[in-house]
């Protein structure tokens, strides 16, 4: 692993840094959702706020932008009972294998932790097994009504 990675909350990102993470979101489930391009752009742009929710935070690596994650209110609409969220954990293919994934939840998990009154982080995923490793307790699976993957797992992460 490359010893340069930093991560760093995303407040006033440049427009390189928009349109990085609108493409990562555009192409992963933004299309998919048929939301246009530019609603994602709008919801990176209203994500990367200094002291409320939402927050987005991004890994560099070698000075340059190598992944992300978010921590939101809101995420799944069916489960509005539940809050605050890990979202958006994403990492381009070119640089997964790296040990980047670990260090996102690891930063993720300690971002939650300076959120008071919160005793717990939770996720949705289709992905099985990763989340396990870092402490991540499967409340069950559920339905989330979405066209892309409408049974997908819900996790509990203890603050």
């Amino acid at each position: 692993m490359e010893t340069s990675v930093v991560i760093r909350q995303i407040v006033r990102p440049d427009e390189e840094t928009v349109n990085t993470l609108t493409g990562w979101m555009f192409h992963w489930w933004g299309q998919q959702e048929g939301y246009p391009w530019e609603a994602v752009q709008q919801y990176i742009r209203n994500s990367c706020q200094a002291e409320r929710l939402p927050r987005t935070y991004g890994l560099y690596a070698a000075g340059q932008l190598a992944g992300m994650y978010q921590i939101r209110l809101d995420d799944l609409f069916v489960r509005p009972d539940l809050y605050p969220w890990l979202a958006n954990v994403y990492l381009p293919p070119e640089v997964r294998g790296r040990g980047y994934g670990r260090i996102l939840l690891e930063s993720a998990e300690a971002a939650a932790r300076q959120l008071h009154g919160f005793d717990a982080l939770y996720l949705y995923t289709t992905h099985q097994g990763l989340y396990e490793k870092f402490g991540w307790q499967l409340v069950g699976e559920t339905d989330t009504y979405l066209e892309s993957a409408r049974i997908q797992r819900l996790y509990r992460l203890p603050l």
